[in-house]
Parts: structure tokens; sequence; C-alpha cells
């Protein structure tokens, strides 16, 4: 589609200014939206619906052509934009020139669990971004059917998060909740066995039996999982570290139990 860059839209315009501050938190939940930026997270906007307006510098609209011309067909509005504007809105060192601001995209608990599913992540306290985002994507690559961010988390609207789950955020059901008791429960009355990874556990990954509804509580990266949550889970699970490292991260582990989960699903 043709884009008139003479007129495009500077740093200093209303709308580039509006969309600037949906790198906050506070003005997110104000205007309902929220901003991301690239190749995998626009094209996954768009195609699910969730795009409301498109943002892209001229070398970015010549790259991602298959991208703006979608948006256009989806009655996307699509706005171009200077370079300037595309740094202003851009939380990175090196911007990619394409942006969609978004419609909010979070399910609740209790939408997710109505579904019946057959396994969740559960990640509790997560406090980084990448974390975040990398258990969305690993989430939406092993089948799982949604993630519940239990407890003060990250939010899984913001750009950095919708950035690390490189599309995934707009696949996979994804829900905050910030009271994790109420998680629990809820996770109970779906009749799910609950799964807390740790590393003293009653028993090895390969031990349990992942054939049933199951949902895995994943630990805050710096301090795990709480001795209250460890006691409320049904099994605490141990990953055998058959080398010399002492310890998984946060992702690496929530992948091993993610796939081993899909995998006896799947059997």
């Amino acid at each position: 589609m043709a884009l008139d860059f003479e007129q495009a839209f500077t740093e200093r315009t209303p709308r580039i200014v509006n969309a600037a501050k949906l790198h906050r938190s506070s003005a997110r939940k104000k205007a309902n939206a929220f901003l991301v930026e690239g190749e995998n997270s626009v094209d996954a906007a768009v195609s699910t619906g969730a795009a409301t307006d498109i943002f892209v510098t001229e070398r970015a609209a010549e790259k991602f052509a298959e991208i703006v011309t979608a948006a256009g067909y989806m009655d996307v509005y699509v706005h171009p934009i200077t370079d300037r504007a595309a740094n202003s809105l851009s939380d990175t060192q090196t911007t990619s020139g394409l942006f969609a601001v978004c419609k909010p995209v979070l399910w609740s608990a209790g939408k997710i669990l109505n579904g019946k599913p057959k396994f969740l992540a559960v990640p509790v306290e997560t406090s980084e971004p990448g974390n975040a985002g990398t258990l969305i994507r690993t989430s939406d690559a092993m089948g799982a059917d949604g993630v519940i961010f239990a407890g003060e988390t990250v939010d899984p609207l913001g750009s950095k998060v919708a950035r690390a789950s490189a599309g995934s955020l707009f696949h996979i059901p994804t829900a905050r909740d910030t009271n994790v008791k109420d998680v629990l429960g809820k996770l109970r009355a779906a009749n799910l066995q609950i799964l807390a990874t740790a590393p003293q556990g009653d028993a090895t990954l390969d031990e349990v039996d992942l054939t049933k509804p199951t949902a895995w509580l994943f630990g805050n990266e710096a301090h795990g999982l709480s001795p209250e949550l460890l006691d409320a889970a049904d099994i605490r699970v141990k990953i055998p570290l058959r080398g010399r490292a002492e310890s998984l991260n946060l992702a690496t582990a929530a992948s091993i139990c993610l796939y081993e989960s899909a995998k006896a699903q799947n059997r």
C-alpha cells in the first residue's frame, strides 16, 4: 500500500507521544492498549486482529511490506513515521521501525481453566521481562493450554515481555492474577495436579505421572518458590542434574518441564 512519507508522523505528533507512553503500565491501563515492536510481534498482532494502529518507517515499510499490506486489508490504521519518531517509540538500541498499538489480549485465569486444560505454566512472582516472554513462547511451542502469571509479576503486556515472546503472546491464552492463593484454589477446582519445581523434590521429573492434567508452578528468578507454595503443591519435582552444574535458570527449568508434559500428553 502507498504511504506518504513526506507527511510522516514525527516524534512530537500527539499519536506518537501517546503511543510512546504505552511503555508505562499506568498508561497502558488508562488507554486500555499496549505497544509492541518488531516483525514477529506486529505480524501476530495483525493476523490475530489485536492491532488497531501500525507505525512504520519508510525503510521498514519496504522490509516488512507483507505485514503492512496485510494490516491495510485488516482495516488497521497504518501511519508512516520518521526515523526519529521510531526511536522515540522504541525501547531497544536498534529499532526495527515497525510498531503496533494493540487491544489488550490477556485472559482471566477462570476463562483459561474453563477450557479444561491438559497442562499449564504458572510462573509465580516473575520479575524479569525476558524470562516472562520466554515462558510464554516456550509454553506456546510446547502446546500448553495457557500461562497464568500469579502474584506480583511483571506485566505480560509490557513491550519487553511481548518482544521476548516473539508473537506467542497473541497465540496462547495468557492471564495475570495477583492473588496466588486464589490461583491455587482455581487450579484445584479445575482438577489439575499442582507440581512445583524444587531443588529438593519429592520425586524426580521422570517419576511423575504427567499424563494427568497438570499445572506447573515456576518460582521467582532470585528466590524460587516460597516454602508455603512448595507445601501447597501436590508434588515437589526435582529435575535430575547429571553434569556438574548446580542449578538451572527459570527459563531452562520451565522448558524441560513443559517439554516432558507435552511428550506425556501426546504419547
